[in-house]
């Protein structure tokens, strides 16, 4: 820490023009000082007497304001000013103690100090305004010497910084609270990494680049093996293009770092490199880089490892989702198997229904129809459960031909009483929807129940269309398959009364 001041401990010091600034490195930020004073002289001598200070290598950069109203607007429009040295009587006689009480009231801000310099002790007798007024300290002018101004700047500067350093704490754990829930929430591997590079900057309060790296949990432990077990999995801002590669280049300017991480299996703070390491539950490394412009401070540092144990346990959890949801789609997909043994081979059938539904949802919801029922969570399970559609096939009667009402009618049966054992809306919800109500028409004349309109749910109409659609364009029995152009037509005759035309649109959309 470098604290220095001229050596003479006089206000008036001989007049210098001012040294060019020169280029500061961008870890060299300023400390922000107001000055706020109806004097012009009072302003030229306090900016001669703090032109050389410097606290902890960062030099002064200073603002100017002549009365209270200017400083106010200066104060609300430029963060992390962290001192004032307000004069009391400027526009008005208590100028400077109004403007006091409206940064703590109205701008609410409780870090900056606040240094009441008066050439007028009378006006505001220190002990009433000290108690009465949320100040940091009080000087009379004629008492403040360059020595003394000193020390009264860098006290307040040392104040701002211990509470700016709690406040950032108080704020980085909040957004840790926050960004943990969020990431719980995403399910996509890369978009979950995506979304722990803007936490990260997001707790840094920069924007910061960053690369995230997943190391294979078998990799080995030679310097080849990890440089070629690097997998980006997420990259943002100058490393952007990164997300792009399958592997992290062993000349990449991170990838010595990152490599070191991974072998010494703990975080790396060598700025601009800086590695957070991660090690799971499941044994699996996952390195993430970040590249602020200045170097991490202890408390940034702290924060961020807390964070890397949230994450720790998010990937650890997003596997785990990733496991149950794979164990969820081969239970689906063995259960339209077992349909497919009543009808041969449906598989190829099961596949393109699949797809199709998932297509025509997402449009519908990119076309803003019917956005109280097409929810997220309709958009993301209907493919897979549509599969499902004849599965009642599975418990009719062994006889053939069973009807539409009678599969309909025990498919239902089956998965609501499946769905049930799961909390909340599940495949097995949508599916139980489908393999009751694909049969319906969008007039009433359907079966197993006669619904009409909307009252058939949403995924069951979308169905409804997919598989006629399918089976116009593949055949079913000795029926001949129909180019798509007649396909869809025949489809579009049976609009408004077979099939909901909404998802008729769609429909036509997605086909081209």
């Amino acid at each position: 820490m470098t604290d220095s001041t001229a050596a003479d401990d006089n206000w008036l010091l001989d007049e210098e023009e001012d040294e060019p600034a020169q280029s500061r490195a961008p870890d060299q930020r300023q400390w922000r000082v107001l000055i706020v004073d109806d004097d012009q002289d009072v302003h030229a001598v306090t900016r001669l007497a703090l032109r050389n200070v410097t606290f902890k290598d960062r030099e002064l950069e200073l603002f100017s304001a002549y009365s209270g109203r200017e400083a106010f607007d200066i104060l609300a429009s430029t963060p992390d000013i962290a001192l004032v040295l307000l004069d009391v009587v400027m526009e008005t006689d208590d100028a400077g103690l109004v403007l006091a009480r409206r940064i703590r009231e109205e701008l609410h801000n409780a870090i900056v100090r606040v240094v009441l310099r008066t050439g007028q002790p009378g006006q505001a007798p220190e002990q009433r305004v000290i108690v009465e007024y949320d100040i940091n300290d009080y000087k009379a002018k004629t008492e403040l010497t360059t020595q003394k101004l000193f020390t009264t700047v860098i006290s307040a500067l040392r104040a701002y910084e211990s509470l700016n350093m709690l406040e950032r704490s108080r704020v980085g754990l909040g957004k840790i609270l926050a960004g943990a829930t969020n990431l719980y929430q995403i399910h996509s591997l890369r978009e979950f990494a995506s979304g722990v590079l803007n936490q990260v900057s997001a707790i840094l309060d920069v924007g910061a680049d960053g690369v995230l790296c997943l190391m294979q949990a078998d990799a080995g432990s030679a310097s080849d093996t990890l440089e070629a077990g690097m997998t980006v999995v997420a990259a943002t801002g100058g490393y952007a293009e990164l997300a792009e590669r399958e592997h992290l280049p062993a000349d990449h300017a991170l990838a010595a770092t990152i490599a070191k991480a991974f072998a010494e299996r703990k975080s790396q703070y060598d700025h601009p490199a800086n590695v957070l390491y991660i090690r799971t539950q499941e044994h699996r490394d996952v390195a993430i880089s970040v590249t602020p412009p200045w170097p991490l401070a202890q408390i940034q540092r702290d924060l961020l490892e807390v964070f890397c144990e949230r994450i720790a346990a998010a990937f650890d959890n997003l596997y785990m989702f990733g496991q149950l949801r794979k164990a969820q789609e081969a239970t689906v997909i063995a259960l339209a198997d077992l349909a497919g043994y009543r009808d041969g081979d449906v598989q190829e059938h099961a596949r393109r229904v699949r797809q199709l539904s998932s297509g025509i949802a997402a449009r519908m919801k990119e076309r803003g129809a019917y956005p109280h029922e097409l929810t997220p969570q309709l958009v993301d399970m209907i493919g897979l459960a549509s599969i499902l559609h004849d599965v009642g096939k599975v418990a009719a009667p062994d006889r053939t031909p069973h009807t539409e009402d009678e599969h309909a009618r025990l498919g239902q049966k089956v998965l609501e009483r499946a769905a049930g054992m799961v909390d909340g809306v599940s495949y097995l919800t949508y599916g139980a929807q489908i393999a009751g109500a694909h049969h319906e028409h969008f007039d009433g004349s359907g079966l197993p129940q006669g619904l009409r309109g909307t009252a058939i749910p949403l995924s069951a109409r979308i169905v409804s269309v997919v598989d006629a659609y399918d089976s116009l364009t593949h055949g079913r029995g000795d029926d001949k398959a129909l180019p798509p152009p007649a396909a869809l037509q025949s489809i579009r005759e049976r609009s408004g009364s077979q099939f909901d035309p909404e998802v008729v649109l769609a429909l036509a959309d997605v086909i081209g």
